[in-house]
């Protein structure tokens, strides 16, 4: 399968720009190929967006939410196909893209039913003779710059709200897995949304992606990335004072109390830190557990990870896969060797997979480090990978001076039988989302995003709506009041 760039409302092909090849992560087989968008690109689709923004800011709310509930309908139909080229390109099980590109559906429908809810309001005056009226409308061109961890799941939290609001929008979608994403794409068109409000073109970050961020004609940008990379989108975005929605990097803490649950804890620990083999920002990165029962939790997540086993995606009896790619095994093998060498005891995992069905992939053992010093790398920098540091702690204080301490600030875990004092312990947490003897922090109704460094700006949750919409004061006098 060999992509283009879609444009305007139709595929294109052009010649003379670099292609990427897509290599299956299980086998190193090659999957495909595409095309890398560079700035002369995103200028067509800007001039194509800006052609048809007026007539679809104008488009009646209902007449946007229909076309989003078929295209999710559309998805669905074909979501066996597409969640089989997903795992090809990306390596996650054939069951996890399923869900991936379900819930992705779930959030196109969702912002279908937000965007005829947009309305406005009258505000109090300081004039009997005054009206304040308060109004919503598109921001405009918009662009987006999605990841391969989760490619079709985020793509729809970025463009089911700006096309439900009423915005054109860019997406360079990721090289590495743009290939179930052109599925997605082909399901808008379908769908009925206008030429020239989709535009999706795969492209290198430092080329496509800094030619969105500084592009002086998009209004807004949402981007899911790394901190190095919303660093630079901001810097780049400053030429036009873009509006910025960035969900960044994390570096999640899972707490164990001393009372808590420790077999539930640790299969939640298990599931959340090697689900998409750790790739995902909201996944366990360092474990911090009471001391009293460290010991047995550690033998609990020991033991479970050794069971678990792992292979080929498509292989329906398989439930962790590949990791995307080179570069991620690299930075596990860099990560293990410094917690080892400051004092840390790898006590499951820890290197590559080996043998029959492992050589030819990316495949590495998901991995448990007791005893992991503070300053070490697991425990201080985002692996996205299936590492997880243990440490310990002696009091309540303790645990928040350490689960606080990094500049990450996205997604948090705790876990204990007394919910008054989690809950209260969760409160001090410095994050944008705390899970409470639950492992997972996204949902489709609450907003979604970092404090700290883990960026700013919300996706999901009616707030998800907030990037592109403006608002607007119209202040009126009347001649005649009573």
């Amino acid at each position: 399968m060999d992509r283009g760039f879609f444009i305007n409302g139709r595929w294109e092909y052009p010649t003379g720009l670099d292609r990427f090849e897509i290599v299956n992560p299980a086998n190193g087989e090659p999957v495909g190929t595409t095309l890398l968008a560079d700035a002369a690109v995103v200028d067509r689709c800007v001039d194509a967006a800006e052609a048809v923004a007026a007539s679809f800011a104008l488009m009646p709310a209902r007449t946007r939410a229909d076309m989003l509930r078929k295209a999710a309908t559309l998805i669905e139909e074909r979501v066996d196909d597409m969640a089989r080229l997903l795992t090809r390109e990306q390596g996650k099980p054939v069951s996890d893209n399923i869900k991936e590109i379900l819930f992705g559906c779930e959030v196109m429908r969702y912002y279908a039913e937000e965007a005829v809810r947009v309305g406005g309001s009258i505000r109090p005056a300081s004039a009997p003779n005054i009206r304040n009226l308060v109004t919503y409308h598109p921001i405009g061109v918009v662009a987006a710059i999605v990841p391969w961890n989760y490619p079709i799941d985020l793509y729809c939290w970025k463009i089911g709200p700006a096309l439900a609001a009423g915005c054109p929008i860019i997406v360079k979608s990721p090289h590495e897995t743009p290939l179930a994403i052109a599925m997605v794409v082909d399901c808008l068109q379908e769908a009925g949304f206008p030429a020239g409000t989709i535009a999706d073109i795969p492209g290198l970050g430092p080329v496509a992606g800094e030619a969105l961020s500084s592009h002086p004609r998009i209004r807004a940008l949402s981007a899911t990335a790394s901190i190095p990379a919303g660093q630079a989108i901001m810097r780049a975005a400053a030429g036009n004072m873009k509006r910025l929605c960035l969900e960044l990097g994390g570096h999640a803490p899972f707490v164990v109390m001393e009372d808590a649950d420790l077999e539930e804890a640790a299969r939640a620990a298990h599931r959340r830190g090697f689900s998409n083999m750790g790739q995902i920002c909201i996944t366990v990165n360092r474990i911090l557990v009471a001391a009293p029962v460290a010991r047995e939790f550690a033998d609990i997540l020991a033991s479970l990870t050794e069971e678990t086993v792992i292979g080929d995606g498509l292989d329906p009896a398989i439930g962790y896969g590949p990791v995307q790619n080179a570069g991620v095994i690299a930075r596990m093998d860099r990560h293990v060797a410094d917690a080892v060498t400051k004092g840390g005891r790898v006590i499951a995992g820890g290197a590559r997979a080996t043998g029959s069905g492992f050589d030819d992939g990316l495949f590495y053992r998901p991995t448990v480090i007791a005893d992991a010093p503070l300053d070490s790398l697991p425990m201080s920098e985002e692996t996205f990978g299936p590492v997880m540091g243990i440490a310990t702690f002696a009091s309540d204080a303790e645990m928040l001076s350490i689960a606080n301490s990094l500049e990450y600030g996205l997604a948090a875990y705790i876990f204990g039988g007394d919910l008054d004092r989690v809950w209260s312990l969760a409160e001090r947490m410095e994050f944008g989302a705390v899970g409470v003897n639950v492992n997972d922090t996204s949902d489709l109704q609450a907003p979604f995003g970092g404090w700290k460094m883990s960026g700013f700006g919300r996706e999901l949750g009616p707030e998800g709506l907030d990037t592109y919409l403006q608002p607007k004061h119209l202040k009126m006098r009347l001649r005649h009041s009573m």
